[in-house]
C-alpha cells in the first residue's frame, strides 16, 4: 500500500474529478441515467456504498471497536443479520487474541499484516476466513472472505509462496527488452492465475492504450496490437489503481450488496472504499466487460515512479475466484515487474541514444567555439536537427528568428513562437506530435509541420529553439469503434453506453508526427545546460577581462597625467623658447630662421591639441552617464549659440519640427551636436552654407530605407544632421570614424586634430545607439544616428 501522504494525494485527485451531484447507487445502477457523454469521468466509483458478494464488510469505530456499517449480506456469512450486529462490539465475533491481532495489524505495513487468519463460530460450526484490515478515513474496514474454495478456487499455503514466484520472478529480471519483459510477466500470471487470457496493457501519452503482450488459450482470438481509446479508463479509475494494485471481479454478473447504513454514521459521507477488495465496481465496467464476452477478471497494475505505466489484464470466459495468496502472488510479480519497466525501457533504441550522445558531445564543443549564441548554434544545421531527430529547426533571438531545414514560413513561426510562449509555465520545454490539435493554425502550414519540440534557453532574454516534424500517416487498429455511444432505455431515459462492438477497425491517422521520444527531450534539455554553462564561462571570462580592464584603467588614468603633465610641460617650454628666440634675435635669424622657429611653435600647438584630444576620448568612454529626460530642443537651441559666436560665416539653419525629449547624458549630447553641426560648417565651401537638423520616427526611417541593419526592428528615432557641404568620397567612408585620420591636410579647412568624429561615434555607442553616413561627394553629407538604451543609465 502507499504511504498516507501519497494516498492523500490520490484521493484528492479522484475528488476533483467527481462531483457530488452523482450519487452512488446502493443496487450498482450507476449514475443518473441523464448523465452525458462525459459522466463516465466523473462517476464517483470509489464512494460506490456496496461490496461484491463474495465476501462480507465490517466498518469500526476504532474509538470503541463498534460495528457502525455492514455489507447486507453478513447472514450469508457470519450468520447474523445487519441490523443484529450494528452498534455492537467487534469482541462479539472475535475473541480476545484475535482482537489484540487485529489491533497490533493497524500500526503496521499493509502488506506485512494481510491477510489475517480468522476462526469464527457460524451456526454452531467453526468457519475459517481470511481478514483483510485498514483505515479509511476515519473509521476502520475489516473484509472477510471464506477460506473454503468453491469449484474453480485454488487456495495456496504462503509456505509454497517462495516456490511459487522464485522461477517466474528470475525469468522477468533476465529478460533483455521491454517486449521480453511483458511477455514474460503475461506467461507468468496466466500460470499463477490460471486465466484464459492474460495481456499486457500499456497506455499512450493521450490516455489510449495498446495491448504489447499476451499469453491465451489456443482458441482465443488474439488481441495483442489492438488499441483502446482513453474513455475506456476513466481518470479517476486510472488513480484507483494506483492507490490499490490489484483489482478482482471474480463473477462479472454478480448483484452489488449495499451497505447498511447507505453513508458512514462517523462522518455522515459516504465510505471511502479506495482500498477495498470487495468493493463494487462502476455498473458501466461491468456491461463493458458483458460486451466483451468476459466473466472474470483481474487487473495488476504497473506503476512507474507514481504513475500508471500499465496493466496487466486477465480475462476468463467462466467466473473465476483466486485465494487472497493467489491474488498476492499476482500483484508480486505485477510489483517486479513496474521496478524492471524503467531499465528496459533505457535499453530500448540504445543504439539511438548513443548516437545523439555522439552528436551533442561534437555539437556542444562547436558550440563553445562560436563567436556569438546563434553561430554556435546554427553553424552546423545537420546536428541541430539530429539533436532531437527532427527535419527542421527554429532559432528565435529577440525577434529574429533563423531558419534551417524543413520549417513552416517565416511569419508562421513568428506567430508560433508567440504561442507557444504562453505554454511553458514553470516548464522550459514543451512538445507535442500532433501540433494542429493544440493550436489550429498549424493545420494550413503548407510544410505539413504536425510535430513541435520547443525549448526555451532564456526567456528574459528571449531565446527560444523550436525543432518540427513532418505529418506521418499511421493506420492504428482499434478493438471497434473508439466511441461511447448514446443510448435510449425502454423508460425513454438517454444515458451513455460503454462499446459494444470489439471488432477489429482500422483509423487513418492524418496531421500527426512521430512522438518524440524520452532521449530526445532530455537531449534537448541537455542542450539548454550546456548553453547555460557556456554562458557562465563567457561571463567568468568576461568578469577576468573586466578586471584586467579595470586595472588597466587604473594605469590609463597614469598615463594620462603624465600625457598632461609630463609630456604638454615640455611642449609648453619648447613653444616659449621658440617665442623668446624670435624676439630676442629674429634680427640675427633672418626671415627663414624665424619661418622655421613659428613652425615649430605651431607643431607643439598640434601636439598638444592632440594630448587634449586623446585624454578627452580615453575620459569619455569610462565616465559614468548622468542619463535623465531631457528636451532636445533646448540642447539644440544652446548649442547653436555657442555655433554662431564661434562660427561667425552665414549659416541658414533648419530644424523643419521640434525635436523629442529623450532620455540621455546632457553633457555628452551637447558635445555630439557642436561636433556635428561645427563639421557641417567648416567643411563647406558653399557661398550659402546649409545645416538641417532632424529627425524620422522608426516607421519613417524603416519606410524611406534609412535604417541600415534591416534584420533588426528599430525602436527609436532616427536623429540627423544634414549639410550642403562638400561631401565625402565612397572609398573615404569608413575612415570618418576613425581618431586623427583626416580625410585633407592640416591646413585646409580650418584644421582640427581627427578625433571629433571618433568622440560623436563614442558618445552614441555609450547611449546604446549606431551612427553612419550617407554622403554625396560635391554635395553634402548626412550624419545620422540613434540614442537607444543608455549605458550606466
Amino acid at each position: 500500500m502507499a504511504a498516507p501522504d501519497f494516498v492523500a494525494q490520490i484521493k484528492a485527485a479522484i475528488a476533483t474529478l467527481t462531483e457530488p451531484s452523482l450519487s452512488p447507487s446502493a443496487t450498482g445502477s450507476g449514475a443518473d441515467a441523464g448523465a452525458d457523454i462525459d459522466s463516465c469521468d466523473r462517476e464517483p466509483i470509489h464512494i460506490p456504498a456496496a461490496i461484491q458478494p463474495h465476501g462480507v464488510l465490517l466498518v469500526l469505530s476504532e474509538a470503541d471497536w463498534t460495528i457502525v456499517q455492514v455489507s447486507q449480506n453478513t447472514a450469508d456469512y457470519l450468520g447474523k443479520t445487519p441490523e443484529t450486529l450494528l452498534g455492537q462490539p467487534l469482541s462479539g465475533l472475535l475473541n480476545d487474541a484475535q482482537m489484540r491481532t487485529l489491533q497490533q495489524c493497524l500500526a503496521a505495513a499493509f502488506e506485512t499484516v494481510n491477510p489475517l487468519r480468522f476462526e469464527l463460530e457460524v451456526g454452531g460450526t467453526v468457519q475459517g476466513f481470511s481478514g483483510v484490515v485498514h483505515r479509511s478515513d476515519d473509521a476502520v474496514l475489516l473484509e472477510l472472505e471464506p477460506l473454503e474454495p468453491e469449484a474453480n478456487q485454488t487456495a495456496v499455503s504462503f509456505f509454497d509462496f517462495y516456490s511459487l514466484v522464485k522461477q517466474p520472478v528470475s525469468r522477468l529480471q533476465q529478460t533483455q527488452t521491454l517486449a521480453e519483459l511483458c511477455q514474460t510477466a503475461a506467461d507468468a500470471v496466466k500460470q499463477v492465475s490460471g486465466f484464459d487470457r492474460v495481456m499486457v496493457y500499456k497506455f499512450d501519452p493521450d490516455g489510449s492504450g495498446s495491448v504489447i503482450a499476451e499469453a491465451l488459450q489456443p482458441e482465443l482470438s488474439p488481441f495483442i496490437g489492438l488499441h483502446y481509446p482513453a474513455t475506456d479508463i476513466p481518470e479517476q479509475a486510472k488513480y484507483l489503481y494506483v492507490l490499490n494494485p490489484l483489482r478482482l471481479i471474480p463473477d462479472v454478473t454478480y448483484r452489488p450488496v449495499p451497505l447498511t447504513p447507505m453513508n458512514n454514521p462517523l462522518s455522515d459521507t459516504p465510505l471511502d472504499m479506495s482500498l477495498s477488495t470487495l468493493r463494487s465496481v462502476s455498473p458501466l465496467h461491468i456491461e463493458y466487460l458483458g460486451n466483451m464476452g468476459v466473466s472474470a477478471t483481474i487487473a495488476i497494475s504497473l506503476v512507474q515512479n507514481h504513475r500508471l505505466w500499465g496493466l496487466i489484464v486477465g480475462h476468463h470466459g467462466s467466473p473465476r475466484q483466486l485465494s487472497y495468496e493467489l491474488r498476492t502472488i499476482c500483484e508480486f510479480l505485477g510489483q517486479v515487474t513496474s521496478l524492471e519497466l524503467t531499465a528496459r525501457e533505457e535499453g530500448e533504441d540504445a543504439q539511438y541514444k548513443i548516437g545523439l550522445k555522439e552528436i551533442q558531445t561534437s555539437f556542444i564543443a562547436a558550440l563553445t567555439q562560436g563567436q556569438t549564441l546563434k553561430t554556435g548554434l546554427t553553424h552546423n544545421p545537420a546536428h541541430l536537427t539530429a539533436l532531437t531527430g527532427s527535419t527542421g529547426v527554429a532559432f528565435y533571438e529577440k525577434g529574429e528568428i533563423t531558419l534551417l531545414g524543413e520549417t513552416p514560413q517565416l511569419s508562421e513561426v513568428s506567430d508560433l513562437v508567440r504561442w507557444v510562449k504562453e505554454q511553458f509555465g514553470q516548464d522550459v520545454v514543451y512538445h507535442t506530435p500532433a501540433l494542429s490539435q493544440v493550436y489550429p493554425a498549424a493545420a494550413e502550414f503548407e510544410s505539413g509541420t504536425s510535430g513541435l519540440l520547443a525549448l526555451a534557453i532564456s526567456e528574459v532574454q528571449q531565446l527560444y529553439v523550436l525543432w518540427f516534424r513532418p505529418e506521418v500517416l499511421q493506420t492504428v487498429n482499434w478493438a471497434g469503434k473508439p466511441d461511447k455511444p448514446v443510448v435510449v432505455d425502454p423508460e425513454g431515459t438517454v444515458r451513455m453506453s460503454p462499446r459494444q462492438s470489439f471488432e477489429l477497425w482500422k483509423e487513418t491517422v492524418r496531421r500527426r508526427a512521430l512522438p518524440w521520444k524520452p532521449c530526445e527531450i532530455e537531449a534537448a534539455l541537455e542542450l539548454r545546460t550546456a548553453v547555460i554553462g557556456m554562458v557562465l564561462q563567457k561571463a567568468d571570462e568576461l568578469s577576468q577581462l573586466n578586471s584586467e580592464l579595470t586595472r588597466s584603467n587604473i594605469e590609463l588614468d597614469a598615463f594620462a597625467y603624465i600625457a598632461s603633465h609630463d609630456l604638454k610641460e615640455p611642449l609648453r617650454g619648447i613653444h616659449n623658447y621658440s617665442s623668446f628666440l624670435i624676439e630676442d634675435y629674429g634680427d640675427q635669424l633672418g626671415d627663414d630662421g624665424a619661418h622655421k622657429l613659428q613652425t615649430l611653435m605651431r607643431l607643439t600647438h598640434r601636439m598638444e591639441d592632440l594630448i587634449n584630444s586623446l585624454l578627452h576620448y580615453s575620459r569619455l568612454g569610462r565616465a559614468e552617464l548622468s542619463v535623465v529626460p531631457e528636451d532636445l530642443n533646448e540642447i539644440l537651441d544652446g548649442v547653436l549659440d555657442v555655433v554662431k559666436i564661434s562660427k561667425p560665416e552665414q549659416v541658414n539653419f533648419v530644424i523643419p519640427r521640434a525635436l523629442p525629449t529623450i532620455a540621455c547624458d546632457r553633457t555628452q549630447i551637447i558635445e555630439l551636436f557642436t561636433n556635428l553641426i561645427s563639421n557641417s560648417i567648416k567643411y563647406n565651401n558653399k557661398a550659402e552654407k546649409s545645416v538641417e537638423v532632424g529627425y524620422l520616427s522608426s516607421n519613417e526611417a524603416t519606410a524611406q530605407g534609412v535604417w541600415p541593419a534591416a534584420s533588426q526592428a528599430l525602436r527609436n528615432p532616427v536623429f540627423y544632421v544634414r549639410d550642403n557641404g562638400i561631401g565625402i568620397r565612397d572609398k573615404h567612408l569608413e575612415n570618418v570614424f576613425r581618431i586623427f585620420k583626416r580625410l585633407h591636410p592640416p591646413g585646409r579647412f580650418g584644421g582640427g586634430t581627427g578625433a571629433g568624429l571618433t568622440i560623436v561615434k563614442k558618445i552614441v555607442e555609450r547611449h546604446g545607439g549606431q551612427i553612419w553616413i550617407n554622403s554625396v561627394y560635391g554635395e553634402g553629407s548626412t550624419f545620422y544616428f540613434t540614442l537607444e538604451n543608455p549605458i550606466n543609465a
